[in-house]
């Protein structure tokens, strides 16, 4: 299958990496997500197994880009994030994806599972939401419009909680 490839208008600073296209509905939250903090993200389907050297070239190139974060998701043998990781010095936050044969079991191990010295952050499977908002923590840190937002954000979430009706 041909990489595909959305892009925002303002240079990207999320790459968002599938493994599959049928993984798109997963990881919306997490464009959504992205959209609501006002971060620009690029999309792109590249999988670690059928497309190996347009997915290496892509991780290796993203800093150079201006990428400051990458989110993987892949599921079964989840071996997107690993890959990725392997081949690019910045961050890299893997999502599970929930499979058929194991429920996501299968992939949320692939990707927790990094050998010592090649680190994925791991979020929930089908975790996409939380793999942005750790993208924009990380984020946070160099841009203080970003740390000023999730500021707020967790404020809301906050009052959200203490002001529920029991």
């Amino acid at each position: 299958m041909a990489s595909r490839r959305k892009t925002s208008e303002k240079r990207p600073l999320v790459a968002i990496m599938l493994g599959s296209a049928s993984d798109l509905e997963q990881v919306e939250p997490a464009r959504s997500t992205l959209r609501e903090f006002g971060v620009p993200c690029e999309l792109r389907v590249l999988s670690a197994h059928r497309t190996p050297d347009h997915a290496l070239k892509y991780a290796a190139e993203a800093e150079s880009r201006g990428i400051e974060v990458i989110i993987a998701a892949a599921g079964g043998a989840a071996h997107l994030p690993g890959v990725v990781a392997a081949k690019t010095l910045l961050p890299v936050i893997g999502i599970p994806i929930k499979s058929k044969a194991l429920n996501g079991l299968d992939s949320l191990l692939s990707i927790v599972q990094m050998p010592a010295g090649i680190p994925v952050a791991t979020v929930a499977i089908d975790g996409s939401a939380n793999a942005a908002l750790l993208a924009v923590a990380i984020m946070a840190g160099k841009h203080p419009e970003l740390r000023k937002k999730l500021r707020k954000y967790r404020k809301t979430l906050e009052e959200k909680v203490l002001g529920a009706k029991v």
